[in-house]
C-alpha cells in the first residue's frame, strides 16, 4: 500500500500544481508524524494531507484523518516552520486530498481548511 500512497501523494501534488500552488517540501518526516506535502498557496503555507481508501467499509477517506491524525499533523507542521524561518510568519492552513474507489478511477477531493491548529 507504500507504493499506492506515494503514487496518490505524487498525482495529487501534480494537480495541486497545476492549480497554482507551489511545492516546498515532500514526505518531511519528524518523530512525531509525516507532512505529505507542503504547498504554498499565495502566501499561505499549506500543509496537505493525501489519503486513499480502495473500500468504504472504513469509511472514506478524509473521515480516516482522525483528531489524532490531525494533532500530529499539527505538531510536525510546528516543526517544520520552526525548522523554515522564512515561512514561519505567513498565515497556515491544513488542507486533506482524498481518493476513494479503486486507483484507474479514484476521483480527487480537496478540502481546503479541513481542521485548524488549536
Amino acid at each position: 500500500m507504500r507504493s499506492a500512497g506515494a503514487a496518490f501523494e505524487q498525482r495529487a501534488g501534480a494537480e495541486l500544481a497545476r492549480a497554482g500552488l507551489k511545492l516546498l517540501a515532500r514526505n518531511y518526516t519528524t518523530r512525531h508524524g509525516e507532512l505529505d506535502l507542503v504547498m504554498l498557496d499565495g502566501d499561505t503555507v499549506v500543509f496537505v494531507e493525501v489519503r486513499y481508501r480502495v473500500h468504504p467499509g472504513h469509511g472514506n477517506a478524509v473521515a480516516s484523518v482522525t483528531r489524532g491524525k490531525q494533532d500530529k499533523l499539527i505538531r510536525t507542521a510546528q516543526l517544520w516552520l520552526a525548522a523554515h524561518p522564512q515561512h514561519a510568519q505567513r498565515p497556515c492552513r491544513f488542507d486533506v486530498v482524498s481518493y476513494d474507489g479503486p486507483a484507474v478511477d479514484a476521483r480527487m477531493q480537496w478540502l481546503r481548511g479541513t481542521f485548524e491548529a488549536g
